[in-house]
């Protein structure tokens, strides 16, 4: 199975007015959305290991990408950038201002917003990750290409 390119991340706001940000990747041939984790404080240490674990688990679903769009965002080192060029992986950052460059993601990210933070009111990190699980899941049965 060749996925093809692959997008990532986004921040959302919980109750405590903490920034929480979601780092996901989906895949444009499937649109399987892989949520990928959740933090507070994005390091350069985490998004690398974040990057380490996509790699393990696209190799174990035998999940071919060749590119990755991401942002220009500081929060991704030349280190997550070396990993995934390892993994045969090129990464493709978006233009400046451009959001039409990583139009899915943006898409699913406006989703989560209406669906999910219009109708319920985000704790903590936990309940970040849960209801991001139940909104990716129920996106992915919507795939129009789906048989």
């Amino acid at each position: 199975m060749c996925a093809g390119r692959c997008e990532a991340s986004h921040s959302f706001f919980a109750l405590t007015g903490a920034r929480l940000t979601v780092l996901a990747a989906i895949e444009h041939a499937s649109r399987r959305i892989r949520l990928l984790g959740v933090t507070a404080h994005p390091t350069a240490q985490w998004v690398t290991q974040v990057g380490r674990n996509l790699a393990m688990d696209l190799q174990d679903a035998d999940v071919r990408v060749k590119y990755l769009t991401r942002d220009r965002d500081a929060r991704y080192p030349a280190t997550l950038d070396a990993l995934l060029a390892d993994e045969g992986i090129e990464t493709m950052k978006t233009g400046v201002r451009m959001p039409r460059m990583n139009s899915i993601m943006e898409r699913w990210i406006s989703s989560c917003r209406t669906e999910l933070l219009d109708r319920s009111l985000i704790w903590n990190h936990a309940h970040l990750l849960h209801h991001s699980a139940s909104t990716s899941s129920s996106s992915t049965t919507t795939d129009p290409t789906a048989p």
